[in-house]
């Protein structure tokens, strides 16, 4: 069995596209599907089948995956000791990431990276939009790509982008027209398209919503942007969102505007995380301050805005 293949079947399983893998492997997205089917076939069983346009575990990739967890780790332990004692440029770096910058912020930044130092290797780690960070000294993690700001303690925390926040409705909604940015409380009376409690996103929408005086009406609630982009354009609500234009998020529906919202707490900050209580290797050093250099010359992700 490749060791790749397995690799490529753990991202997925966590939640990776293969658009997003085969980018950030620089590969094509049929390599990446003719892996997975190739790890089917050596396992004797569909590992992944389809929901929408993810990719999801069967019941046998399932109780695979935790098998593959740990012999990865195992083997990336192993290898990590050797060789970063020999050579950073070939260590491992091991990459959180909030679901929302998984599709412009993470290529961005892991294949400009990869310009200079190619044989480092990144084991990505989407998760939740939550309002709290899971870095830590024993997550496993060496940095994370988040949207909120760790609490107070051994967490590190350095903002790489502030993305402005604008209050998303479907084309021909009676603010459509408006030339001004917008007072929040103008649509009070609207329903809501919200993220799920616990959420970074829905934790700003509530406090600029109570900022204007009022608490949004739940219309549907979702967990993902793109989800929230389409409900928007279909019609049934509005939502606090990122514009694409602004955070180069991917491309959304025609039939969404973006007003612009006058409150100055509009913003969500994007921002690289660690934790001083776990030693940082070689490699990892290296792709922290490529991140921060990268801020400092110029916007993380402009490659990638549409």
């Amino acid at each position: 069995m490749d060791t790749r293949d397995l690799r490529w079947f753990q991202q997925v399983a966590d939640g990776i596209t293969v658009t997003e893998l085969g980018e950030v492997e620089g590969t094509t997205q049929p390599g990446v599907s003719r892996a997975l089917a190739r790890l089917d076939r050596e396992v004797g069983t569909p590992l992944l089948h389809r929901s929408g346009r993810t990719l999801r575990m069967t019941h046998a990739g399932a109780a695979f995956k935790r098998h593959v967890d740990r012999l990865l780790h195992e083997l990336d332990d192993g290898l990590a000791a050797v060789h970063q004692l020999v050579d950073p440029e070939t260590g491992t770096v091991t990459l959180a990431f909030h679901s929302s910058l998984g599709t412009w912020l993470v290529p961005d930044l892991v294949s400009s990276f990869r310009v200079d130092h190619p044989e480092v290797r990144f084991l990505l780690r989407p998760q939740e939009e939550a309002a709290t960070t899971t870095i830590g000294p024993r997550s496993g993690i060496d940095l994370e790509l988040s949207t909120v700001r760790p609490r107070p303690g051994s967490h590190r925390w350095a903002r790489l982008v502030t993305e402005p926040l604008s209050l998303a409705v479907p084309a021909g909604h009676r603010l459509d027209d408006r030339d001004e940015p917008l007072d929040l409380i103008e649509a009070a009376d609207e329903p809501f398209v919200l993220f799920w409690p616990g959420s970074a996103l829905r934790e700003r929408t509530d406090e600029l919503a109570a900022r204007a005086g009022f608490t949004p009406q739940l219309a549907f609630a979702c967990e993902d942007l793109t989800t929230a982009r389409a409900f928007v354009a279909a019609g049934l609500g509005v939502s606090i969102l990122p514009p694409p234009s602004a955070s180069g998020a991917g491309a959304s529906p025609a039939r969404v505007r973006y007003l612009p919202l006058t409150d100055r707490l509009a913003v969500r900050e994007i921002g690289l995380a660690w934790s001083d209580e776990r030693q940082m290797l070689p490699a990892a050093r290296l792709f922290h301050q490529h991140v921060l250099d990268r801020a400092h010359t110029e916007a993380p992700g402009t490659r990638r805005r549409d």
